[in-house]
């Protein structure tokens, strides 16, 4: 009986732990969820160090890592970066450049996105503040898959490679953390047919195979985006993953650049804080 006794326990745990994890993560704020989320990873890959979860599948999987450093040598994406090099230097009829939208210099820009906008209440990502500074100098926005919005991304992503995301949550600014808080709540979160949630693929079961293939970690997902993906022949943009993920659990997406997405972004940033910027990467 005691063993039986035991192993309804034991059971019972397994069910309930994520449940109360998820309370206990619910209560806390931002830089604890990022010190919590950071150890749950380095438990689960004790044998990983911190900095190599940049690396995605790449860090958990050896037979996986050699091959794509053997893809690096000559990077499937180094026209990509030349073109958004091309489009970031060229002058707009106004004059004006790209240069003339960001406080940052370049190598500097892409670790501060998304941001936190206060003048309209909302996360700004490098895509949308790319088609401001297109709409302040009378251009038209690109569309957020197109090959030239995510050129200049992939060029802004190799200039600041090194450089350490730094993402904030104001302070003393509801409006930012309540955005924060909706991208906590969209990655916890259960959806569609297979009733999956993002931490579902990407944290309990991350490094188990799905078919194939083996699932990510979580932890440092941001860092490498935009990605030649192999399976596609192209690049993709994070929300494009994003994207794939809502329809592989059998859920309707949300449009790219939607609030949804873009607080999912701000979210797993933060968790990310401190990563090196080492995109543009290649990935299966």
């Amino acid at each position: 009986m005691g063993r039986t006794f035991t192993s309804r326990l034991t059971g019972l745990l397994v069910v309930l732990t994520p449940v109360l994890l998820a309370q206990q993560a619910a209560m806390a704020g931002p830089e604890e969820d990022r010190i919590a989320f950071s150890a749950f990873y380095t438990a689960r890959f004790p044998d990983i160090a911190i900095a190599d979860f940049a690396d995605g599948i790449y860090a958990i999987d050896e037979d996986a890592r050699e091959q794509w450093l053997d893809i690096e040598d000559f990077p499937p994406y180094e026209f990509t970066i030349d073109n958004g090099a091309a489009l970031w230097q060229k002058a707009f009829a106004s004059g004006g450049t790209y240069d003339d939208c960001f406080a940052e210099e370049t190598d500097d820009i892409r670790p501060h996105y998304p941001r936190f906008d206060p003048t309209i209440g909302e996360v700004v990502t490098l895509k949308i503040a790319i088609n401001n500074c297109r709409s302040q100098h009378e251009q038209t926005a690109y569309a957020y898959d197109s090959s030239e919005i995510t050129a200049i991304t992939a060029f802004l992503a190799y200039e600041s490679r090194g450089k350490q995301l730094d993402i904030r949550v104001p302070e003393g600014e509801p409006r930012a953390l309540n955005a924060y808080e909706s991208g906590k709540q969209f990655y916890y979160t259960k959806r569609g047919q297979l009733n999956f949630a993002c931490s579902d693929c990407h944290g309990i079961s991350s490094g188990q195979y799905v078919r194939a293939d083996r699932l990510s970690a979580g932890l440092g997902h941001p860092t490498h985006f935009p990605v030649y993906r192999s399976k596609t022949g192209g690049m993709v943009s994070l929300h494009q993953r994003f994207s794939g993920c809502v329809r592989d659990v059998r859920a309707k997406p949300f449009e790219l650049q939607s609030e949804e997405f873009r607080n999912l972004e701000y979210f797993l940033t933060y968790m990310s804080n401190g990563f090196e910027v080492n995109g543009p990467g290649s990935r299966k």
